[in-house]
């Protein structure tokens, strides 16, 4: 569900239809295009192409990286699909500020993840944001206080 809470920013509340989150989400729209300009016959041009390739293979393994987990995705979808409708798993509700997941909760079942959406976006448009449990900021330990 789509809404707007009071300063205008957007908020999307949703169930999150698998259990994990995608970690190489929009990283295939930045690659580089450094192969479109095309390369002569020429020696020279043979050693700038390698070198390029060299450049750009960072970038194609992890292109490979973000297609084999999008590939794994959907071949297990319909199976993670099933095993929540028909053993009645939890439904994780999520509330994202733009595309940036902000604050997620076990929802219970469907109808009850439907009603904790309807809730949680009637609290963001009267301005009641929930409190930010994704992605908090992790604090590193005091070395100074663990030493004796």
């Amino acid at each position: 569900m789509k809404v707007t809470d009071p300063g205008g920013q957007t908020w999307r509340v949703t169930r999150r239809w698998v259990p994990w989150r995608r970690r190489l989400k929009g990283t295939l729209g930045n690659l580089p295009d450094i192969f479109s300009s095309g390369l002569g016959d020429d020696p020279v041009s043979l050693v700038i192409g390698a070198v390029l390739l060299v450049l750009a293979l960072p970038f194609l393994l992890l292109a490979l990286v973000a297609g084999l987990e999008l590939l794994l995705l959907l071949l297990v979808f319909p199976f993670a699909l099933l095993v929540r409708v028909v053993l009645g798993q939890h439904w994780t509700v999520e509330a994202r500020r733009g595309f940036r997941i902000h604050w997620q909760d076990e929802a219970g079942d469907w109808q009850a993840s439907g009603s904790r959406i309807h809730d949680v976006s009637a609290a963001i448009e009267r301005g009641e944001i929930p409190p930010q449990n994704v992605d908090l900021p992790t604090s590193e330990p005091d070395s100074e206080s663990d030493s004796r």
